[in-house]
C-alpha cells in the first residue's frame, strides 16, 4: 500500500470489486475486510457512493471509507436475517421517470407508484413523457395534466423525431440522474439520442448481468455523460415494492392530499369511509383529481393491480 490517499465516486460494482472514478481515472478497487466484519442489513458500498481510498503498488485500490449518504434510492427486501435494504443508487440528484404517451398506453396508476417512493425517499422526480410524435403535444399535456398542478416537473420529448432532446441533455447534465420507467417507452432511444450508444451500452450490460438460482452475478453501474454526470438504469416498478410501506403513511407522499390531512375530523382518518373528511371533500370539489385520489385508495386498500 501506497501512502496515497484519494476520494472518488463509486461507478460499478460487480462479485467484490469496485470502481472509482476519480478525475478522469477509474481504479479498480476492494474492500477493506474491517468493513466486512461489521455487516448491517444494507448494502455496505453502492453506485453512487462517494468513497476515500488507497493506492496499491500494482495500481488498484482499497476502500478506507465510506462518506455519508445524502440520500439514497433503495428497495427493502426480505432475507434469511430479516429485512435487506438494497441501495439501488446513492446520492441520487434525481429520479427521471419515463413514461410513453401511447405503445405502450401510460398506466397512471404505476406512476403515481413510483412517485410515492421517490416522495417517501426524499428524491426529486422529472417526469418524461416520450413518443409525443404519435399523439400531439395537446393530446400529450392532456393525459399527464395532474402532475404539474401538484408541482412536478414534466417534459415532453420524441426520440424518434428528436423533440426536446435538449431539453433532456441539459436535464442530465451535471447530474447524477436515476432513469426508470416501464418496458417500450423508449427509455434506450431516449438514451441514444442523449449520447450515441448510451442506450446499447446500458443494453449490453443487462444481457451480460447473470441471475441463476443462488448464484447471482448482478452488475450496477454509472454511466458517465460527455457533457457532465452519470446515469443509472433502475430496475422495474414491480421490484420497488411498497411493502414496507404502511398504509397510514401513504397520505404524506401524496402532496395534494398531505396539506389536507390537518382539516379532516378524525386523526387517524384514511380518506375513504369516514365523515367530514378534507380529503373526499377536494375530490368533490375537483380540487383533487378522481385519478390521483383512486391510485391512493388502492394503495390504502393493498391492491397491486395497476
Amino acid at each position: 500500500m501506497t501512502d496515497t490517499k484519494l476520494n472518488g465516486l463509486v461507478t460499478r460494482l460487480q462479485a467484490g470489486f469496485y470502481t472509482i472514478q476519480v478525475d478522469d481515472r477509474e481504479i479498480t478497487c476492494r474492500l477493506r475486510g474491517r468493513h466486512k466484519k461489521n455487516r448491517l442489513n444494507e448494502d455496505i458500498v453502492a453506485v453512487g457512493d462517494w468513497a476515500e481510498i488507497y493506492l496499491l503498488k500494482d495500481g488498484s485500490g482499497v476502500i478506507e471509507e465510506i462518506h455519508p449518504r445524502e440520500k439514497i434510492f433503495f428497495r427493502m427486501a426480505p432475507s434469511a436475517r430479516g429485512e435487506y435494504k438494497q441501495i439501488l443508487l446513492a446520492n441520487p440528484d434525481q429520479v427521471m421517470l419515463i413514461f410513453s404517451c401511447t405503445d405502450p398506453e401510460p398506466s397512471l396508476r404505476m406512476l403515481d407508484r413510483f412517485l410515492v417512493i421517490t416522495e417517501k425517499q426524499n428524491i426529486p422526480v422529472v417526469i418524461v413523457a416520450n413518443k409525443i410524435d404519435l399523439v400531439g403535444i395537446r393530446a400529450a399535456r392532456k393525459l399527464f395534466s395532474e402532475y404539474p398542478k401538484i408541482g412536478y416537473e414534466m417534459l415532453f420529448t420524441s426520440a424518434k423525431k428528436k423533440r426536446n432532446i435538449d431539453k433532456l441533455k441539459k436535464c442530465l447534465t451535471g447530474k447524477i440522474s436515476a432513469f426508470s420507467g416501464p418496458s417500450g417507452v423508449g427509455k434506450s432511444s431516449l438514451l441514444n439520442q442523449v449520447q450515441p450508444n448510451l442506450g446499447l451500452s446500458i443494453g449490453r450490460l443487462k444481457k451480460t448481468s447473470s441471475k441463476k438460482g443462488r448464484h447471482t452475478t448482478v452488475v450496477r453501474q454509472l454511466f458517465p455523460l460527455d457533457e457532465g454526470g452519470f446515469v443509472a438504469d433502475m430496475p422495474g416498478l414491480r421490484s420497488l415494492s411498497l411493502w414496507d410501506t404502511e398504509p397510514e403513511e401513504l397520505d404524506g407522499y401524496f402532496p395534494e392530499i398531505r396539506g389536507l390531512v390537518a382539516d379532516c375530523r378524525f386523526n387517524d382518518c384514511s380518506h375513504i369511509n369516514e365523515p367530514d373528511c378534507a380529503v373526499k371533500q377536494a375530490v368533490e370539489n375537483g380540487k383533487i383529481s378522481t385519478q390521483r385520489y383512486d391510485s391512493y385508495v388502492r394503495l390504502r386498500l393493498g391492491d397491486d393491480d395497476y
